[in-house]
């Protein structure tokens, strides 16, 4: 599985949602940064506090409201991802209809349900 994934939101917090995707997708050997508001390494990702030029990103996943996600728009849609997964607490119709304009395919999921049927 070489999907190289983008979370955005990720959390140093082991409760958190964005933590255990990166631990899951660590795990399964998906090639994975991370990006969030505190510096940190979570199963041996750094987590970047500012925004990177990453190259073949395939999935950008997103922990963020829509509220705090209008600043990465631009941001996202030029890493030019193959998709944008939008977990639970992050739909945003405005953002889906940026990303179809871009041609970049979005799903409303749960990255870590996803994962754990195969269905990534």
């Amino acid at each position: 599985m070489s999907k190289k994934t983008l979370v955005i939101g990720a959390s140093l917090k082991s409760t958190r949602y964005s933590y255990l995707a990166v631990q899951r997708l660590a795990s399964l050997q998906v090639e994975v940064v991370a990006f969030g508001l505190k510096k940190g390494v979570v199963s041996g990702v750094e987590i970047d506090t500012e925004l990177m030029p990453y190259e073949n990103i395939h999935t950008v996943t997103l922990y963020l409201n829509p509220t705090r996600q209008k600043p990465f728009y631009d941001y996202i849609i030029s890493l030019k991802p193959k998709r944008v997964i939008f977990n639970p607490g992050t739909e945003n119709p405005e953002f889906y209809k940026l990303l179809h304009e871009a041609g970049i395919l979005y799903e409303v999921a749960c990255t870590l349900v996803l994962l754990s049927t195969n269905q990534y």
